[in-house]
């Protein structure tokens, strides 16, 4: 089972919007997906309890010390206080690690000190675990965007996209759906937004 953790410090940077999107854009490509929701908030598990049941399935996973399964994908909505030990046995089991960046200078400043740390972690210097970067309600050149590329430049770590805000995810968010299971000539501008990013995901999937 592939595990990709969604991961930031600071709360509201978007991590459960992140979190959703990504199972949801997994799950229409045809893979097996698990949620876990390590939130206080468990607003993923709210979600997921409004998912109709005609889409395509996201399982809610309760107990992944107790899981056998060896294929599919588990997405982890992670609390904003994971650090030390926690995170670096949450680093040893994950494949991918996401990123997401809101668009203010305190929020890219505390990433970028997280990204710094994150980097250092055995895991990742080992090459076992892949990070990438995603600007959460930002369009790429604006200085948000350029402020948050000028920072992550020494890391040699990529941002894999530019997700706008739009009412898209937030209604979709209401009706436990995702971008990806709203028609797609409502949501061909903000998919086109993922294209590198579910490419990033698959790789050597």
């Amino acid at each position: 089972m592939r595990a990709l953790l969604i991961l930031n410090p600071k709360g509201g940077s978007g991590k459960t919007t992140l979190a959703t999107n990504v199972a949801g854009a997994l799950a229409s490509l045809g893979e097996d997906v698990e949620l876990l929701d390590l939130d206080r908030q468990r607003s993923a598990s709210q979600w997921l309890a409004r998912r109709p049941a005609n889409l395509p399935a996201i399982r809610l996973m309760n107990d992944p010390l107790g899981s056998e399964k060896k294929s599919g994908w588990l997405v982890v909505d992670t609390p904003a206080a994971l650090h030390g030990k926690n995170l670096d046995h949450a680093l040893r089991l994950a494949h991918r690690v996401l990123v997401p960046v809101a668009p203010s200078l305190f929020d890219i400043q505390a990433s970028r000190d997280f990204l710094h740390s994150l980097a250092a972690e055995k895991a990742v210097r080992k090459g076992r675990t892949f990070v990438g970067v995603v600007g959460m309600r930002m369009a790429p050149r604006t200085r948000a965007a350029v402020t948050l590329e000028g920072f992550l430049r020494d890391l040699d770590l990529p941002v894999l996209g530019y997700l706008r805000e739009a009412q898209n995810y937030v209604n979709a968010a209401f009706e436990g759906k995702t971008l990806f299971d709203l028609p797609p000539s409502q949501s061909e501008i903000d998919r086109a937004q993922w294209a590198e990013l579910i490419v990033w995901l698959r790789q050597g999937a």
